[in-house]
């Protein structure tokens, strides 16, 4: 299975599915925008390797900027979120164990208040 290049697709969203593992595509625009609040995922790794542009990270107390290049592992029970560093758009790859991909989706179907519960389904909590 095979991403194709951002500029052969249409609508710039991209993922590949395997049986454990799916590999996205996603660009992150804003400054400074967290796109979760700090939290732990108890069984699952996550990794981001940064296209263009440069992402911001928060790894528990430690805050660090990843350019284009770079490749970040937050390794299981590490509490974290990122951004965009901005002001530019970023784009980058994300490596993640289906669990986790599903979890983001079901974030997105259901009110904020009931992340909590939702985070907790997926082995995993948050820390703000």
């Amino acid at each position: 299975m095979v991403i194709p290049p951002f500029s052969d697709r249409g609508d710039g969203a991209a993922a590949v599915h395997g049986a454990h593992l799916v590999i996205r595509e996603w660009a992150a625009t804003g400054v400074d925008a967290e796109v979760a609040p700090l939290h732990v995922h108890v069984d699952d790794d996550e990794a981001w390797h940064v296209i263009s542009g440069a992402l911001r990270f928060r790894l528990a107390d430690r805050v660090f900027i990843a350019a284009a290049g770079a490749t970040v592992l937050v390794p299981a029970g590490v509490a974290h979120t990122f951004g965009n560093a901005g002001p530019a758009p970023t784009r980058y790859i994300f490596i993640v164990p289906a669990r986790i991909d599903e979890l983001i989706s079901r974030l997105h179907e259901v009110d904020r208040k009931d992340h909590p519960g939702v985070y907790a389904e997926y082995r995993s909590k948050l820390v703000e």
